[in-house]
This record gives structure tokens, C-alpha cells and sequence, in this order.
């Protein structure tokens, strides 16, 4: 994946977060370092017909502080996330668009499904009214996924590259993966990136119940997500947004922005194996790995940190491991490990970016979060998923994985920045 080029180096100077256990990345973080979980029983509808009762919800989202009256009634919630989460990173960043050129800053932000919530009400709407001609003029325009970087550039006056990922749970990781190669293939000088998703709905719990992926813990929701847990029973569905102001290190430096860390390589491969289930022993995991660390021209042992795809499912955890044992061998013992989800569930596109943000606070004060719920050690599962209680650790490079249904496999390699 590496770019061909003379590279650029690439940074991170702002970011934005709206999470199941914060409205913004300062309490995201220190709830995170908390243990706390963000599950508990669904309140958006009536889920007692359901396999599974319960997800990580954001609470207390209130769009209005992002936009007015009219523009929240035409917008979706993944796309609300996105705008919040946005404002948020641009103010963090303190860039000042007004000395900018917009045609350089472009956003690259993706969901994984997009507006199922507008689909919803929109169906409903059929069924309930007799026919098509009640359908909303906003429906399309509020549901497809492009929208949210369309509405974030409309907002900004940004007309730099502009466009959505979709690839299931690495949506946003390939977000942030193509917006640091634009940077670096002269393309733009500031990209807005990451991801949100708003599915917590009855078809999008529905759906993953049919697949039999979603935990069904109902007794003790915050006891859930438990990665790498023997008894582990599936993935906690989670909403919300993660937004990184990615910039080219030299006019970050000119106009003094703070650099929480650098992006220095990044890895895509496809496992080309089952549309569910990951290669075995986590192949294309290993190869996405081994990418991010050539592209950043460092090599396995300058790893010291891996926020891990981490999902909770049987399957997924012990192939995870496998890989990380593969490319790492005995440093694998050695490393900080953990599952941001253990927290906050599975944001699904968002997932990427969300876990990018801890990645990179995690780096930012050398501290790495707990794994919660991990109370039976799984034999297969054998790494230092740092269960239960957060840790001081020195991070100079990290990871974040995620991996999509359909095989898609992302790795953002971060790292302390230095002159």
C-alpha cells in the first residue's frame, strides 16, 4: 500500500469524538482509562421482541448545539454525529479557514450503512400511508452515506477531495488510510476524515440477531462486550462519530498547531476467504500488519501497542490473536493489547476512527485503557489484553485495527511525533 512518492510526513492536529461513553474526546478518554461501559437496555424502540435487548447508545446527543431546527429535520443521526464530531475537531484543531485555502482541505468520511434510521421511519411511512407518494423529498439525500462529508464540505466551504467509504467495519480506518494519501500525493494539505453511524434500529439490531453476531446478554448488557473472554458470545452494537484533522507536518509546524501524533503507515489487504469470517489464523490480518509497519519503514519491534479489532465474537478474537502472534511473534507477550468495544461496542463504520482517537490519546500520554469484562481467560487468547484496570505504558507506535465483513482488512500505524 505503500506510496510510491516522495512522502510527506502526515499528522494529526484535531480531533472530535461522540461515543456511547462521551460527548466529546476529553470525556470519551477519561471514561475510557474509567472502565466504564456505555451498554445498556435500548430506549430508542421497543426491543422486547428481540434476541438482543440492548446496545451502546450516545446519550444525551443534542443536535441542536451543531445546527439549527431546519437542518436537524434533514438530516440522518449518523450524519448529526458527523457534524458534531466535526465541529468539535475543527475547533480542536485551531485552524482558521478564513486564512486557508479551501480548495486544499478536502473530507473523506464514510459509514458503514448509512441513513438506515431515515430508511426506517421513510418504510414506515409507505406502509402506514397506503402508498409511495408520502415519501419524503429529503429521504435519498438524507439516507446515502456520501451525505455526511457532503453536508461537513457545504458547511465549511471546503472543496478539496470529497467523498464516503463503505466498508463495513473498516469504513473508517480506509477513511483516514486514503485521506493520509491524498495528503502525501499532493492532493491537499488538510483532510477532515473518520466516520459515524446511527443503527441502532429495529431492522439494524434485527439484522445482526439474524446473524446470530450480536451478544444476547440481556441479564447484565454492561457485562456484554467482553473480548477475548472465554465466554464471549458476540459483538454489542454501538452509534457515534470520530472525526481527525490529518495535516502535512510542515504547515502544521508554521502555523503552530498541536500534533497529538503522527500517521506513518497504514495497511489495506482483503482476506478473499467468507463473507463473515476471518481467514484462518487471521491471514489477511497479518499481511495487514505487516503493511503498516513497512509503509512507515519500522519494523515489528518498534511496535509497542495494539488497539485490537477486538469485537467480542468467538471467532473473530482468537483469529485477531493468532495474527498478532504471527506477525510479532514472542514481542506479542510484551506489547500492551486491548478492545476499545469492550466499552463502547461496535460502532460499525465508525468503529475505525472512534478506536483511532483512543489509539492516538493512548499515545499522547502513554496510557493504555482497559479490556473490560475480561474475567475468564480464553487458553487461545493469550496476549496482555490489560483486563479490567487501565495502565501507564510508553508508547512511541501503536496500531489500530478493524476488520469488515467481506474480508476488508485496515491498519493505521500511529506514532509519537518527533522533530
Amino acid at each position: 500500500m505503500a506510496f510510491s512518492g516522495p512522502k510527506c510526513r502526515v499528522v494529526v492536529t484535531g480531533m472530535g469524538a461522540i461515543t456511547p461513553v462521551g460527548l466529546n474526546v476529553e470525556e470519551y478518554w477519561r471514561n475510557l482509562l474509567a472502565g466504564k461501559s456505555g451498554a445498556g437496555a435500548i430506549t430508542y424502540f421497543d426491543a422486547s421482541a428481540y434476541d438482543t435487548k440492548f446496545a451502546c447508545e450516545v446519550k444525551g446527543f443534542d443536535p441542536m448545539k451543531y445546527m439549527d431546527r431546519k437542518l436537524s429535520q434533514r438530516t440522518d443521526l449518523f450524519t448529526q454525529f458527523a457534524l458534531g464530531a466535526t465541529e468539535m475537531a475543527m475547533k480542536d484543531s485551531g485552524l482558521n479557514l478564513e486564512k486557508e485555502d479551501r480548495e486544499r482541505i478536502g473530507v473523506v468520511v464514510g459509514s458503514g450503512i448509512g441513513g438506515m434510521w431515515t430508511y426506517h421511519k421513510q418504510q414506515e411511512t409507505v406502509w402506514q400511508s397506503g402508498g409511495p407518494h408520502q415519501i419524503s423529498p429529503f429521504f435519498i439525500p438524507m439516507m446515502i452515506s456520501d451525505i455526511a462529508p457532503g453536508r461537513i464540505s457545504m458547511r465549511y466551504g471546503l472543496k478539496g477531495p470529497n467523498y464516503a467509504t463503505t466498508s463495513a467495519c473498516a469504513t473508517s480506518s480506509h477513511a483516514i488510510g486514503d485521506s493520509f494519501m491524498l495528503i502525501q500525493r499532493g492532493d491537499a494539505d488538510v483532510m477532515i476524515t473518520g466516520g459515524a453511524e446511527g443503527a441502532i434500529c429495529p431492522m439494524g439490531i434485527g439484522g445482526f440477531n439474524a446473524m446470530k453476531a450480536l451478544s444476547t446478554r440481556n441479564d447484565a448488557p454492561e457485562k456484554a462486550s467482553r473480548p477475548f473472554d472465554k465466554d464471549r458470545d458476540g459483538f454489542v452494537m454501538g452509534e457515534g462519530s470520530g472525526i481527525l484533522i490529518l495535516e502535512e507536518l510542515g504547515r502544521a509546524l508554521k502555523r503552530g498547531a498541536k500534533i497529538y501524533a503522527e500517521l506513518a503507515g497504514l495497511g489495506f489487504t482483503a482476506d478473499a476467504h467468507h463473507i463473515t469470517e476471518p481467514a484462518p489464523g487471521g491471514e489477511g490480518a497479518v499481511r495487514s500488519m505487516r503493511q503498516a509497519i513497512r509503509d512507515a519503514e519500522m519494523l515489528p519491534e518498534d511496535v509497542d501497542y495494539i488497539n485490537t479489532h477486538g469485537t467480542s465474537t468467538p471467532v473473530g478474537d482468537k483469529s485477531e490473536t493468532a495474527a498478532i502472534k504471527t506477525v510479532f511473534g514472542e514481542r506479542a507477550y510484551k506489547m500492551a493489547v486491548n478492545s476499545t468495544k469492550s466499552m463502547i461496542g461496535h460502532l460499525l463504520g465508525a468503529a475505525g476512527a472512534a478506536e483511532a482517537i483512543a489509539t492516538i490519546m493512548s499515545i499522547y500520554e502513554n496510557k493504555v485503557h482497559p479490556t473490560i469484562n475480561l474475567e475468564t481467560p480464553d487458553p487461545e487468547c493469550d496476549l496482555n489484553y490489560i483486563p479490567n484496570t487501565a495502565r501507564d505504558w510508553k508508547i512511541n507506535v501503536a496500531i489500530s485495527n478493524t476488520f469488515g465483513f467481506g474480508g476488508h482488512n485496515a491498519s493505521l500505524l500511529f506514532r509519537k511525533y518527533q522533530a
